[in-house]
């Protein structure tokens, strides 16, 4: 969950690797470093801290090596602090890494290294790996006496020496003082990129740090390594396999990573709902023939079809939308599904029958323990389908078909924009096999038009976040919030919840409206916030029942209601009103208001929404 850019170039690599590392901030903000290598000297400048921290520490003037490699962290292994702070770089002084990613025999290996007479300065698992690849570079072979074959480069040995001895997830980069025009890179679990401009190549864990220099990149697959020189790059497996890849356009632009006048990215991303749904629907719904169309998964349509059950696996936000998507293929489809913690599916002994189709949703198509999920759900003969954002992402080149949701980048660490994509590409889904199915055409075509009116009716809600911000300002001072809702909003009371926590330090629980009553009631004050989804659906008349209860006990409502809806204004406190949709589609609406519940409640607490502690964007470890 770390941020990798590295750089090998013509220009001075300082400033490139800065830039990189502040447009990969999101991936983790506990400490910063960065390694400059000219000739055969290394220099190292590494703090606790922001990309701002170690800016401070850095000569004021450029010194204007062409290599160099930067790391921005989120602590996994040790104290985020300088000592542990990424550059690492071995006993001998000669080869130093950038990590992200998690080593699960670090601990077998130190031991080990110890007694072959290595130092360690300081308590992480990456450091394991620089003072691994310096003993076998020192040593010149195993402890079995293998060596390097003749003519063989003895660092890009070394390096993949140490990759098969050590067990876990990486994404590397790796300099050597013996070869100062030389980079090399390696993935396994952890995402890694090399963008390939003209005379200059830049590693990073994202498009993000790449994009400003260059469009084109290669998007390394696990187990391989690219060794790169003034005079271009290869890319070869563990194996010493040879590995052709081709080029890619990276399709999203740099104006894109940009904040575009808004203080933050989260309050860019969820003002761009409107657009970004738009362009997830577009040229994919056919309203003359009351159809979907999405191209990715045409080779497994006729299976999907007529498969007898789905499973949703996912974390965090994507679960929710899963959980929405339940909802959606039961209903509209008639198919038996459920939504299942990806980190927990990996470790059970998940039953997968003949006719069982598996979609994985992930925002960055990178999340460790969904990727875990597929290889369970593969190995078990399933056919696995990817909801995912991050074009070549592992999940994306990973399963068996897929959809994009094409929503463009979304940096803010609390995810949005994804949310109603995710969603939207569910309905599509689920409408197209419910009209495959058993639901007339006639219900599909109202549908599909109500879906395309939900970009202009996101636009409607976004213009009340003055009235929102006035709700989170009154109360801000609360410690502990509810928020209920019933049916298709239950999924979306979890999902606020989940916002709020995530960047207001509030604590929130989302639960179905009717379980309130059956021990969260016992909590209930006016010190606790209960936020109610309360639009016009079938369960109306019971959530407001549940309002009810609350309001009988002193409690405090803030309910999202559906427009017009004059009668629930006696039940709430504050009242947030959204365009009428048709039930299966009002997720994509309500969440709307939360998300900016939330946002508006993290600003005025002083919290640093795009930056929240303990928490990075992309979880690539367990």
């Amino acid at each position: 969950m770390c941020g990798i850019v590295a750089y090998l170039g013509q220009k001075p690599a300082r400033p490139i690797l800065i830039e990189g590392l502040k447009r990969l901030e999101y991936r983790g903000y506990d400490s910063a470093g960065i390694a400059l290598l000219a000739g055969n000297v290394i220099s190292i400048k590494k703090t606790a801290g922001r990309i701002s921290a170690l800016e401070d520490i850095l000569p004021r003037q450029e010194t204007g090596e062409v290599l160099g490699i930067g790391h921005t962290r989120w602590a996994t292994h040790g104290q985020p602090n300088t000592i542990n702070a990424h550059p690492h770089i071995d006993y001998s002084g000669k080869i130093v890494v950038v990590h992200n990613g998690i080593i699960e025999n670090y601990a077998t290996l130190k031991t080990w290294l110890k007694k072959e007479g290595c130092t360690f300065s300081s308590d992480t698992d990456s450091e394991v790996i620089a003072a691994l690849i310096g003993y076998f570079y020192e040593h010149g072979s195993t402890p079995d006496g293998d060596g390097p074959a003749d003519g063989a480069n003895r660092f890009e040995w070394a390096v993949q020496q140490t990759l098969r001895e050590v067990v876990g997830t990486y994404g590397l980069a790796i300099l050597c003082t013996d070869y100062p025009d030389m980079l090399i890179g390696a993935k396994k679990g952890s995402p890694l990129i090399l963008g390939v401009g003209k005379s200059e190549f830049i590693i990073a864990s994202d498009a993000a740090a790449i994009v400003e220099h260059t469009t084109q990149a290669i998007y390394l697959s696990d187990g391989e390594i690219v060794t790169i020189t003034p005079k271009g790059f290869r890319t070869k497996t563990l194996a010493n396999a040879p590995v052709t890849k081709e080029l890619k356009e990276i399709e999203f632009s740099l104006e894109q990573i940009e904040l575009a006048g808004c203080e933050h990215y989260m309050q860019k991303e969820i003002n761009e709902q409107p657009e970004s749904v738009r362009t997830c629907l577009q040229g994919r719904v056919d309203l003359q023939n009351a159809r979907v169309v999405l191209g990715g998964l045409q080779p497994l349509l006729r299976e999907l079809t007529r498969t007898k059950r789905i499973i949703l696996s996912a974390c965090g936000t994507a679960w929710h939308a899963g959980l929405v998507g339940e909802f959606l293929f039961e209903q509209l489809a008639r198919i038996p599904a459920e939504v299942e913690y990806a980190s927990e599916f990996r470790y059970r002994n998940p039953i997968i029958e003949d006719g069982t189709i598996v979609i994985a949703i992930s925002q960055s198509g990178e999340t460790a323990d969904t990727l875990a999920a597929i290889e369970q759900a593969k190995e078990r003969g399933a056919r696995v389908l990817g909801i995912v954002n991050v074009v070549g992402s592992t999940i994306a080149r990973t399963t068996d078909v897929g959809v994009y949701l094409r929503v463009g980048p979304e940096i803010g660490v609390a995810s949005t924009k994804a949310f109603t994509a995710q969603v939207a590409v569910l309905a599509m889904m689920a409408i197209e096999l419910g009209r495959r199915r058993h639901i007339a055409s006639d219900y599909a075509g109202h549908l599909l038009e109500e879906l395309m009116l939900i970009p202009d009716k996101i636009e409607t809600i976004l213009s009340l976040s003055d009235h929102i911000r006035q709700i989170a300002q009154a109360n801000i001072d609360k410690e502990n919030w509810l928020f209920l809702g019933r049916g298709f909003n239950y999924p979306v009371a979890l999902e606020g919840a989940l916002k709020l926590k995530e960047i207001s330090y509030i604590h929130a629980e989302g639960l179905p409206a009717a379980e309130m009553k059956h021990g969260p009631i016992a909590l209930i004050t006016n010190q606790m916030p209960a936020v109610f989804i309360a639009t016009q659906c079938s369960q109306y008349d019971k959530i407001i029942g549940n309002i009810e209860e609350v309001r009988s006990r002193g409690g405090q409502t803030i309910v999202v209601a559906t427009e017009g809806d004059d009668h629930i204004a006696h039940y709430a406190d504050h009242l947030i009103t959204v365009p009428e949709a048709p039930e299966p589609l009002q997720p994509m609406l309500t969440v709307i208001p939360l998300q900016l519940l939330a946002y508006h409640a993290a600003v005025l607490r002083g919290h640093d929404v795009d930056k929240p502690r303990n928490l990075a964007k992309s979880v690539t470890v367990e």
